[in-house]
């Protein structure tokens, strides 16, 4: 029987990653699975409060979890690469290592609708679930990979422009069954264990956002297939921990991080591209704002703020690759020219 590590990476929310891990716990009975629980240096007691609620008597019904404290927040997949690298218990790697977000809820058969998929699918490296709401309604996870085209069919949102640009869009459609995509969500995740000693765990350059498009597109070069899986179904909240719905500005982060994801898949010269392709695409739609008098749909100075950390990216030196030791050799760290 195949062996399935989970990672459950919480910041600030305690209650809701127990939830979380309880809800996996139902879903991993009939499976050889361990549960890893990491407190990404929450700050505000809740790798204490889960520690005593582990303690309890009865909580998990004898199930292999661990709690790991991590000292410093690097962020989601710096976060993830800690339960990565914990592996189980007894020192050995397992076959799969499924990620789950803390705010997300598997349903019974949903990790076993992923490990089924993957062995009966050895052409697939990473498999995902279909993700809604707590109303029922679908998420958006599957998605293409970013370019110069899908820069200007986002920033524009205009629609003959989306219409002859609509396989090239990020955000694609939520698929009515189980097919070939090119990356998914990371809020339920599962990924071979051969794959990560292949082409390496999560790039820590990556603080928050764009981790999971990069690792895709890394399994992808070395041969490895992203799948959408219709059958595994997971409730999530979604950006509970992030404050992501109530973004006034855009984050510096989530610039350096698609900065950085840019510039190492496609090099320097794509990057300016793909920011001048957004340019383009946000001017046409502040001429539609000003004609047709539309809402602002951005955080406040964003065009202005993504240029002028873009110039600024430019002219640095490349950031230091940080992609965990097991890798495959250079073709994890590599930026490429």
């Amino acid at each position: 029987m195949p062996r399935v590590l989970v990672i459950s990476l919480n910041y600030r929310t305690a209650e809701m990653t127990l939830r979380s891990a309880q809800a996996a716990l139902r879903a991993l009975q009939g499976l050889e699975a361990e549960l890893v629980i990491v407190d990404n240096a929450s700050g505000d007691g809740s790798y204490e409060k889960m520690k005593a609620a582990l303690a309890a008597e009865g909580w998990a019904r004898g199930a292999p979890i661990r709690l790991i404290g991590s000292d410093h927040n690097g962020g989601f997949g710096a976060g993830n690469n800690i339960g990565i690298q914990a592996g189980w218990s007894d020192g050995s790697r397992p076959d799969y290592v499924y990620l789950l977000n803390s705010d997300a809820f598997p349903a019974p058969g949903a990790i076993r609708a992923l490990v089924a998929h993957l062995e009966a699918h050895p052409e697939a490296g990473l498999a995902g679930s279909y993700l809604h709401g707590e109303d029922g309604e679908a998420h958006m996870t599957a998605f293409r990979f970013p370019s110069i085209a899908s820069e200007f069919e986002g920033a524009a949102r205009f629609g003959p422009v989306s219409r002859l640009l609509r396989r090239k869009a990020v955000p694609m459609p939520v698929p009515a069954g189980t097919q070939r995509v090119d990356w998914l969500a990371g809020a339920s995740l599962m990924i071979r264990q051969a794959v990560l000693a292949e082409i390496g765990l999560f790039d820590e350059t990556f603080f928050l956002y764009f981790e999971e498009t990069e690792l895709c597109h890394r399994a992808a070069r070395a041969g490895h297939q992203t799948h959408y899986v219709r059958g595994s179904e997971v409730m999530h909240i979604g950006s509970v921990s992030t404050g992501m719905k109530r973004w006034t500005r855009i984050p510096t982060f989530w610039l350096d991080s698609r900065w950085h994801y840019f510039s190492k898949t496609h090099g320097r010269s794509y990057a300016v591209l793909a920011t001048l392709s957004h340019a383009c695409g946000g001017l046409l739609w502040r001429l539609r704002r000003v004609i047709q008098r539309k809402p602002a749909a951005d955080p406040a100075h964003f065009l202005r703020d993504l240029i002028s950390h873009d110039l600024r990216a430019l002219f640095r030196p490349a950031a230091r690759r940080a992609v965990p030791a097991g890798t495959g050799g250079a073709e994890a760290n590599a930026e490429r020219l």
